[in-house]
């Protein structure tokens, strides 16, 4: 089996995310190639058999690469097995970390012209001091504003490595 495991990440933690459902997976003998959509452009989707997409969240929005990924490729993409997740702080809290909570990825997904047929959200990663300065003030304002940590020295990665894994198992097992 050959998976095709495709990442949008704006600070790490999705593509942290990839890495490690990437190392289940060829634990269990699948091929798994890793890109970057951020960066790449051209994608031969046929020469996989699935493909599983994730994305990180910044400011309300997924990266626009992912859009003109998602509308060029929605094709092939609903004609393969495939699995999107999203990556967002705002998951961290309970009541908004599911694709049907969380208000981003349920907008996203609704207006979207794939239809994946494994989805999930993920918590991200919170660390100030890796961040720039506009960024760094810009989600401690955020995070004021929907109580979190607001300490510029905090670093906590709320990713749920056990869903993480059992997500990897699900698409596995598409």
């Amino acid at each position: 089996m050959s998976y095709l495991l495709l990442h949008s990440s704006t600070d790490g933690q999705t593509k942290k995310i990839i890495l490690k459902m990437a190392e289940q997976l060829r634990s269990l003998g699948r091929e798994c190639d890793i890109r970057d959509l951020n960066t790449e452009q051209s994608f031969n989707l046929a020469a996989y058999d699935k493909v599983l997409v994730g994305a990180s969240i910044r400011y309300g929005h997924f990266n626009k690469k992912l859009q003109r990924f998602v509308v060029s490729h929605q094709s092939q993409l609903n004609s393969m097995k495939s699995a999107f997740f999203a990556v967002n702080l705002t998951a961290r809290k309970e009541g908004k970390n599911t694709v049907e909570t969380n208000a981003y990825t349920r907008k996203f997904l609704e207006a979207c012209p794939w239809k994946p047929i494994l989805k999930s959200v993920f918590a991200g990663a919170l660390f100030y001091p890796r961040y720039k300065w506009f960024d760094r003030v810009m989600i401690r304002l955020i995070m004021k504003m929907t109580d979190g940590p607001t300490d510029p020295n905090t670093e906590i990665e709320y990713t749920n490595w056990e869903n993480v894994s059992q997500f990897a198992a699900e698409f596995d097992n598409l």
